[in-house]
């Protein structure tokens, strides 16, 4: 029973305790060679050089792409907007210079047709028809 109770515990140990140490240090400690080692380091090196020039190929190839369909370029991280009350991704207030923007009739199709006036006149003679009807009905007044 302590055998066992000592290989179970014994190994945990011996994992938390080469965590702390260095990594390097432990892999001479485990008797394996420095040219070894060197040469893993060396391939390792190789690899990321290599994974580099991958990545490098294809921001080139994004960009191309980019360019040649006129797409913009995300920018990176995502982002949040930070309400008034200081909550990630809450509805934010429009400020009073927004709300004109937005009801700017020139930006809208009807004002790049040229056709505000009578978009205008529509409304008004709607609105006048329906305070008339309302002022019949009953349940309008």
């Amino acid at each position: 029973m302590n055998f066992v109770v000592k290989q179970m515990v014994g190994s945990q140990f011996k994992e938390m305790t080469d965590g702390l140490g260095g990594g390097e240090n432990t892999e001479q400690a485990q008797g394996e060679d420095p040219e070894v080692i060197a040469a893993r380091k060396e391939q390792e090196e190789r690899r990321k050089e290599k994974h580099r020039k991958m990545e490098l190929e294809r921001e080139k190839m994004r960009t191309d792409i980019r360019s040649k369909y006129n797409i913009t370029k995300k920018e990176d991280g995502p982002q949040f907007d930070i309400g008034a009350d200081g909550r990630i991704g809450a509805a934010r207030k429009k400020t009073p210079e927004e709300l004109a923007a937005e009801m700017e009739p020139d930006d809208s199709i009807i004002g790049q047709l040229g056709l505000t006036e009578h978009v205008e006149k529509a409304k008004t003679a709607a609105t006048s028809a329906f305070d008339t009807i309302k002022g019949f009905l009953p349940f309008g007044k």
